[in-house]
């Protein structure tokens, strides 16, 4: 059973001052070593049933009786979330709100083009969880980001049409190749199993670097807040890509992950 003790208040200052300075904030040691077998043992399971392509589970249901599911319904994981959010957004949520959690695999063929997909997610605060994270080779799956670079929107219609703009084909090679000749400097995050990173991906552009295909990277985020939630044209567009999540980690055209 996960076990999360309530955060303290100077905790939750400490995390937003991280996010808001660095672009990312590290609760270290997060998940004990027992808890990050059992995660493991459940990622090992869903890649001899789904095969060894890129492939994503969506939802609490999808992680019933795993790590993932107790932590995404963890009254303490969710009010730090809760707290964070509120903090550093400046805006008030309702008391129940739940957070959207989705593992991604990335592995094979498939797995590499979900890669490099720079993207802005539709909710507020993401919390980036590593389980299997690829140790050798050049390329190991790192959290590619561009902090913060803009703020929330008090118009839905710039959001979407911010996102229209960088979510297509031609941008995401652009800010590859810009990437590739070094004009364009994102921060790299390197992930370590047991650590669970957090950062605003509504404010920032970001996307996963590429591992070897032979390789597997897992990783679990929890999506928490929607900053246009009153907005009719924003539920609906965040609940049409929760349903119809193709791919994310960030990524998904609207939605996202990592």
């Amino acid at each position: 059973m996960f076990e999360l003790s309530t955060v303290e208040p100077a905790t939750v200052v400490r995390l937003v001052r991280d996010i808001d300075t660095q672009g990312f904030a590290v609760l270290d040691n997060f998940i004990s070593g027992e808890q990050l077998q059992h995660a493991r043992e459940f990622i090992s399971r869903q890649v001899e049933e789904h095969g060894p392509e890129y492939f994503a589970l969506h939802g609490l249901t999808a992680m019933h009786g795993s790590l993932f599911e107790e932590l995404g319904t963890s009254p303490a994981f969710r009010q730090m979330l809760h707290e964070v959010y509120q903090t550093g957004l400046k805006q008030t949520l309702p008391p129940d709100e739940k957070a959207f959690p989705v593992i991604r695999f990335l592995q094979g063929r498939t797995g590499r083009k979900e890669s490099h997909f720079f993207h802005f997610d539709a909710t507020g605060l993401t919390a980036l969880v590593p389980i299997v994270i690829p140790t050798e080779g050049q390329h190991c799956g790192d959290l590619i980001t561009f902090p913060n670079i803009r703020p929330v929107r008090r118009s839905v219609m710039v959001n979407v049409i911010e996102k229209a703009v960088l979510h297509n084909t031609v941008s995401q090679k652009l800010t590859s190749w810009l990437i590739g000749r070094g004009w364009l400097k994102p921060v790299r995050i390197k992930l370590q199993p047991g650590n669970v990173y957090l950062f605003w991906g509504y404010r920032s552009l970001h996307a996963n670097d590429p591992c070897d295909p032979s390789m597997l990277r897992a990783t679990a985020l929890y999506h928490y807040g929607n900053p246009h939630r009153h907005s009719w044209l924003a539920k609906r567009l965040l609940g049409r890509n929760q349903r119809h999540l193709p791919a994310a980690e960030p990524e998904a055209p609207v939605l996202p992950e990592i």
